[in-house]
């Protein structure tokens, strides 16, 4: 008989081992998440900048398992060094690049340069990992082993990201959260395993590392701040992270300014421009608007203007973000901005993803303005696609009209009579208009409606600009902003974005 032999039950240093195989593969998901998160938010184009960034990052990974094979002793020691200098790079990323943004020409440079560097990193940790753990494993027990830990916490990684982390901590705290997790893998191998007492070094830069994180774990929200105290021209009196966006707040003098993860939304000095145009040419046109819906505008703005139009009885507002309906109904500054609609008793909110509501809302509603951010991302394209107007013409009574911002004619002309078309496949009659906001420059809307759209318009008295007359202006094109041909924005294309980012990039160098 042969005897057969069997390995001792591992220590529990190597066990140790083992569980750095799931915490090292949650960090490296975590960080490839947050700079594709952030080159969205920044850049815009959410298709492009995680399939860049996600290809940066994982040949990267490539290059840094490739190196693996030059080490050939110590790997303990540059397996702790390596996780000591990704907690310091994947841990810091989101706060260095936020403050960098506002202040670099060159932005893309940084941005690759990080994720190149992290993902380096993170390439060599698995084959560092299997080589120290080689002694104690059967080779096929050892990959088995340590790749299903690092499979499992990608996993735990990509439920975390969207459902916890992204909405409770934000981006900034979320990397140096996950920085500490690194640099804690590093100093609990260094406190369990035997040979660490060579490893002085180390520890020091361990603890110092797991120091400065800490502190910016703590000061997350200050570093935000001087972020944008760089990025924006006057004083921010007012920030707040939400789980669907940042709300940034800036005052200078008279001028109050609503930024929307960096895009700006309106300048009291000429906001009256853009709302009174949004409103009036489309409740205008109705004989008795007494029920209204408005999809978007949480700031109370388009309410405003809608409650001036007679025979008003009913506002739905459809906005998804609570906290935004919130502070423009509970703050006196801007209450008094929207003269106190989003506590009129006529109006009622509702807090939701206007796509999925209109699926299973009823009608009818006389008029209908659909106010949302510019298609920056495919995550606001799908509120300007077919399928989205289809689902919102049921709600249109007979007789009524609808009127949809349609970003800048004169910037995007592409992008501004993709709208229309895109409405007109949905069944709608439309008419384009444009108005000078100058905060914005040339900015555009298209009424659509299911009959003809007459020129017949009742503008109420006491507004700062629209009256009849210039009402009957805002539909002449210049040949520089005149209609030309342009797709159908589909779900399944989203043309619109791709239109938009390509025309503002231009416009913006």
């Amino acid at each position: 008989m042969t005897e057969q032999t069997t390995r001792p039950r591992p220590s529990p240093a190597v066990l140790a081992l083992i569980a750095s195989a799931f915490v090292v593969a949650t960090c490296g998901l975590v960080y490839e998440l947050l700079a594709g998160t952030l080159a969205s938010y920044l850049l815009g184009d959410s298709v492009t900048q995680f399939s860049t960034v996600i290809g940066a990052y994982l040949f990267a990974m490539g290059i840094g398992s490739w190196c693996s094979r030059y080490v050939t002793r110590d790997e303990l020691r540059l397996f702790v060094r390596v996780e000591i200098l990704i907690a310091l790079i994947g841990g810091c990323l989101a706060a260095v690049l936020f403050l960098l943004f506002p202040v670099v020409d060159h932005f893309r440079i940084a941005l690759y340069a990080l994720v190149l560097g992290v993902g380096f990193l993170v390439g060599l940790e698995i084959p560092l990992l299997l080589r120290i753990l080689r002694a104690d494993f059967e080779f096929r027990d050892l990959v088995s082993t340590v790749l299903t830990f690092d499979y499992v916490g990608a996993l735990a990684a990509s439920l975390l990201f969207p459902l916890l982390l992204m909405p409770h901590l934000g981006m900034i705290r979320t990397g140096f959260l996950f920085g500490l997790a690194n640099v804690g893998v590093a100093l609990a191998l260094m406190w369990m395993l035997p040979s660490s007492a060579r490893l002085g070094m180390e520890k020091a830069a361990g603890i110092l590392v797991a120091l400065l994180l800490a502190a910016g774990f703590i000061g997350a929200e200050r570093l935000q701040r001087l972020a944008e105290v760089a990025a924006y021209e006057e004083p921010v009196i007012y920030a707040a992270s939400t789980p669907y966006q940042r709300i940034v707040l800036t005052r200078g003098g008279d001028d109050l300014r609503l930024f929307l993860n960096g895009n700006l939304q309106f300048s009291s000095r000429d906001e009256y421009r853009y709302h009174e145009a949004l409103v009036h040419p489309a409740v205008g046109r109705v004989a008795r608007p007494a029920h209204v819906l408005i999809l978007g505008g949480g700031d109370g703005l388009a309410a405003r203007e809608v409650f001036r139009q007679p025979g008003v009885k009913t506002v739905t507002l459809v906005d998804l973000d609570p906290e935004m309906t919130r502070l423009f109904a509970r703050s006196p500054m801007l209450a008094r901005l929207n003269k106190g609609a989003l506590t009129d008793p006529r109006l009622k909110v509702i807090n939701a993803d206007a796509f999925r509501w209109v699926r299973d809302a009823r009608g009818p509603y006389d008029a209908i303005i659909v106010d949302f951010p510019d298609p920056t991302d495919f995550s606001v394209g799908k509120l300007y696609t077919k399928t989205f107007y289809q689902q919102v013409r049921k709600l249109l009574a007979p007789g009524g009209m609808m009127v949809v911002q349609s970003t800048s004619p004169l910037v995007a002309p592409n992008a501004y009579w993709t709208v229309a078309t895109t409405l007109e496949a949905a069944g709608f009659t439309t008419r384009g208009y444009h108005v000078y906001v100058p905060s914005f420059g040339e900015w555009g809307f298209v009424l659509a409606a299911n009959g003809p759209i007459g020129d017949a318009v009742r503008v109420p008295d006491g507004g700062r600009y629209l009256t009849s007359f210039e009402a009957s202006r805002l539909f002449d094109f210049p040949p520089d902003m005149a209609r030309r041909p342009a797709p159908v924005n589909r779900l399944d294309n989203q043309a619109l974005v791709r239109e938009f980012a390509d025309e503002w990039g231009r416009y913006e160098g």
